[in-house]
């Protein structure tokens, strides 16, 4: 590992947000899929979340430059247990949906717990989704269409949330606890090699301070 490569790495997850994410609810095209996850890389969204679609998308490696592997896809069955999920560890659901009842999203604090739901261009969220969620947002339009493409609306949403969390100070340090920052740092370090523990059953060895992995005397790393 490259000292210089190493520091650059810290320093981004250093930034990272585990309380900001996205869930892509049927997002079927696979530019917007992999533009979307290149915006929450972009502002330090840590992990993401999708429902896809039943055949699947495609990652468009030239899309998403190669932010794949720096932002962690979950995937779900159903919008239903995606939600429940999200629930579960504590985020409040807003969903990105223009009509009554939806605040301008640039009025909304993104400063808390959230996830914004986005669905496929199309179709939209589905019904269950707009059911689910605990807000509805929306992007003034002044022309004639209604909606933007979808990983535009993305990207525009979380930049707002950029501005409001940089503001308030989020991005200063690091907010991961001390132990899931150590094991993130392995892994976006040496993907390979942290596959080849977790096959083992063996825990991550320690990094040095110019990003070595620290293995035990006698032990070959594959």
């Amino acid at each position: 590992m490259n000292p210089g490569r190493f520091e650059r790495i810290r320093a981004v997850l250093n930034r990272r947000q585990p309380d900001l994410t996205v869930l892509m609810e049927q997002v079927n095209k696979s530019h917007n899929f992999s533009a979307i996850i290149r915006n929450c890389d972009a502002v330090g969204v840590l992990e993401a979340h999708a429902v896809f679609p039943e055949k699947g998308v495609d990652l468009s490696a030239h899309t998403s430059a190669g932010t794949a592997k720096w932002v962690r896809v979950h995937r779900h069955p159903n919008v239903e247990q995606a939600v429940a999920r999200l629930r579960i560890d504590g985020f409040r659901v807003l969903v990105a949906h223009p009509g009554e009842g939806a605040q301008d999203y640039r009025e909304v604090d993104f400063t808390r717990k959230v996830a914004v739901m986005v669905g496929a261009e199309l179709d939209g969220i589905s019904a269950e989704g707009l059911e689910l969620a605990d807000e509805r947002i929306a992007i003034p339009m002044a022309g004639m269409v209604r909606s933007l493409n979808v990983s535009v609306a993305t990207a525009l949403i979380l930049f707002e949330a950029f501005r409001q969390r940089e503001a308030a100070g989020m991005y200063r340090e690091s907010r991961l606890p001390e132990a899931r920052f150590r094991q993130t740092l392995f892994e976006w370090c040496y993907p390979e090699l942290a596959a080849f523990f977790r096959e083992k059953g063996r825990p991550y060895p320690p990094l040095s301070e110019g990003g070595e992995a620290l293995t035990e005397p006698g032990f070959n790393l594959p």
